[in-house]
């Protein structure tokens, strides 16, 4: 195999990992608008209303997002969205640990107040920083086998 065939490769598979993961969180929160604003406020870093509207729309934004990496389109600036996500998710759950917070993230569904020994930050925080690196793979390096990119726009 090629060093560039490789790399599309590594491409592939980082915008399926990173895409898979924001269409399965995506998908499991859709149908539940109401308990993914709780999860948000669940946080308390915005103000309550404010994060009632993040909890409505971060479904639909993971769904798309996830779902055009995984197709292969727009790939550099969903990667860039997603990498921005998983940023993101990685400063709430963070200060939530060190504001002593017990809250599951909801990052998959469920999300809100749990007893301290249910809280899984180290992990929560090690498997989003993994999602980021396979959104940064795709800012440096977006082609990749399989993707509508290279048909539709020949890229």
């Amino acid at each position: 195999m090629t060093r560039e065939r490789t790399l599309d490769v590594v491409g592939l598979l980082a915008r399926l990992v990173l895409g898979g993961a924001l269409l399965v969180a995506g998908g499991l929160k859709v149908g539940n608008p109401a308990g993914s604003a709780r999860a948000v406020q669940a946080y308390d870093v915005l103000p309550f209303d404010v994060a009632r509207y993040v909890g409505y729309a971060l479904p639909y934004i993971e769904v798309i997002v996830g779902g055009l990496l995984v197709l292969g389109l727009f790939t550099w600036a969903m990667a860039a969205v997603g990498t921005a996500l998983m940023v993101v998710f990685v400063i709430g759950i963070a200060q939530a640990w060190a504001r002593g917070l017990s809250i599951d993230c909801g990052c998959f569904g469920g999300g809100g107040q749990v007893a301290p020994e249910e809280t899984k930050y180290g992990r929560e925080i090690v498997r989003d920083l993994a999602f980021a690196l396979c959104g940064a793979w795709l800012l440096w390096r977006p082609r990749s086998l399989a993707s509508l990119d290279r048909v539709l726009l020949g890229r």
